[in-house]
């Protein structure tokens, strides 16, 4: 990506904004500023001036104005903040909400229209690159619930995401060729076609309602051992815990099962997941170089003894 990019995204952008009638219509008779503050007023159960002030990044006279202005007009009342006795709660009238109120109905009214335009079937890529934007430049108003990071099974389409985001990435971070597409394309079919659910088991981890990240237990040829296989957490959700949490997963399962062992194949160029592996007891098996997705490796085998380890 390059400035010309972003540039060239913020001219297309603005005229759509143009396009919603921000300057005129939608917010009369109040300015965009006063609107925002109307906005974030009616979406706030306790809110002070110092909250306003810190939220909308507004200057500490300019917000005074309008707040005075407001208050003038019957749109607000202030009291002795909850939170800290030195600040001033802000609060809307009845008068208040029914403004923000009519604010908000012309803005859903607007962006119907423009949503209006836009196939049915398209809407959720629509949603899923404005989520995208807001994630990797770091949004702080993220979905409900973006927080928390959620292990689930795979729902219609998470095995082709699989493989479509292993070889993605696996590609950007490291240089490896298709021959790693079709490895993980194979090994995903395999469970797809024929597994059993009492001993295999795929899982999702989601966070603000997208898939970041995934592992497989799969049974291994030796018998009472399984084999962890395709871990993967996204670049965005890194540092939240999410391959910890999955390979915590793996482990539970394969012991509740009954399973003796636990292996898994890895490259020593992965040092984020060798780390995980090692908290968790793993053990280095055995270790040899290879050439193998138009690279030259070293591959590594790393067994956990299900039954020696408190893990």
């Amino acid at each position: 990506m390059t400035v010309q990019d972003i540039r060239a995204f913020n001219r297309f952008y603005t005229n759509v904004i143009g396009a919603l009638d921000y300057g005129r219509h939608l917010y009369a008779p109040y300015t965009l500023t006063e609107a925002r503050v109307l906005y974030e007023l009616a979406h706030s159960a306790d809110t002070d001036a110092a909250d306003l002030r810190t939220e909308l990044a507004l200057d500490a006279g300019y917000l005074s104005r309008i707040l005075n202005k407001f208050e003038e007009a019957g749109l607000i009342e202030r009291s002795p903040s909850r939170k800290d006795p030195r600040r001033r709660r802000v609060s809307l009238t009845a008068d208040g909400r029914s403004a923000a109120g009519l604010l908000d109905e012309r803005a859903r009214e607007t962006v119907g229209s423009l949503l209006g335009a836009v196939a049915p079937g398209e809407r959720p890529r629509l949603a899923e690159a404005m989520r995208t934007i807001r994630t990797i430049l770091g949004d702080a108003h993220t979905p409900d619930g973006a927080g928390e990071v959620v292990l689930r099974e795979p729902h219609p389409g998470d095995l082709g995401w699989i493989v479509q985001r292993n070889a993605a990435l696996y590609a950007a971070e490291y240089g490896w060729n298709t021959d790693y597409e079709g490895l993980v394309a194979r090994i995903v079919a395999d469970y797809a076609e024929d597994h059993d659910p009492h001993l295999e088991r795929v899982w999702i981890a989601e966070w603000a309602g997208r898939p970041m990240g995934c592992v497989m237990c799969v049974r291994d040829d030796a018998p009472g051992t399984a084999r962890l296989r395709l871990l993967l957490v996204e670049p965005e959700a890194r540092g939240l815990g999410i391959g910890d949490g999955l390979v915590t997963a793996v482990i539970g399962f394969a012991r509740g099962v009954g399973y003796r062992d636990l292996v898994l194949w890895t490259n020593d160029v992965l040092s984020a997941a060798r780390r995980i592996y090692q908290r968790h007891g793993f053990v280095l098996a055995a270790e040899r170089p290879h050439r193998s997705f138009g690279k030259d490796l070293v591959g590594q085998d790393w067994r956990l003894d299900l039954h020696g380890t408190g893990e």
